[in-house]
């Protein structure tokens, strides 16, 4: 896993430029339910999660900055899905950052096929020169019952830090943000709004965990 102080280093510089000589900043968020802002399935609350409030965070650090934060998620998906529309959707907007989160619904594909899918992903954007930061799942409820589902949860969260490791990305452990979060408050519901989903409070560990690569300048 990249350092958070260095890895945007040369963006963040450009990020604090004024008016004329500055640029646009585009940062796709690609991923699942949970970036595309489901809450209580069916409802979207857009402007509650993690991409808007990162936009927000964002925009505070650089206020000269033009800053696109694009979401290319789809919920019910999974990163063999997002996969496949890889190019199409996400690099073709031409992003400096791009954020993959598909941890959650990846149980549903096991760890070898996820991981195929996210190296895949991940070299892609490398490929494009885009600097990628990889977020580990979220928590659900199964945290409660401790079973399998919850065992392989933790395995993909790990698989991911291991793959931020290897390709020496960004990582937003939103898994362990939610860990800090739930040993100190010891009360999950207060960051989950569904069965799955975060409430805006676990919306807003994720957009903390990603926003410690925007360092204001």
């Amino acid at each position: 896993m990249i350092q958070s102080i260095n890895y945007l280093a040369p963006l963040l510089d450009e990020m604090a430029i004024k008016w004329p000589h500055n640029r646009i900043v585009n940062i796709v968020c690609h991923g699942h339910s949970v970036p595309a802002g489901y809450f209580a399935t069916p409802y979207v609350n857009t402007f509650s999660a993690y991409p808007h409030l990162l936009h927000r965070m964002i925009k505070e650090r650089f206020p000269f900055a033009v800053i696109n934060v694009i979401v290319t998620a789809i919920g019910g998906e999974t990163s063999v899905n997002g996969m496949e529309r890889f190019q199409r959707d996400a690099l073709t907007h031409r992003p400096d950052v791009l954020t993959i989160d598909y941890g959650l619904n990846d149980r549903s594909v096991g760890l070898e096929e996820s991981k195929v899918a996210w190296e895949s992903m991940i070299d892609e954007a490398l490929n494009e020169n885009v600097k990628v930061i990889l977020c580990t799942p979220t928590w659900d409820n199964n945290y409660y019952l401790k079973n399998e589902r919850w065992e392989q949860l933790c395995k993909h969260a790990e698989q991911i830090r291991d793959l931020a490791d290897k390709y020496s990305v960004g990582l937003a452990d939103s898994f362990e943000a939610f860990n800090r979060n739930i040993m100190v408050n010891s009360d999950l519901s207060k960051y989950l709004s569904h069965i799955n989903h975060p409430t805006q409070a676990g919306h807003e560990l994720v957009a903390e965990e990603i926003a410690k690569y925007f360092i204001a300048r």
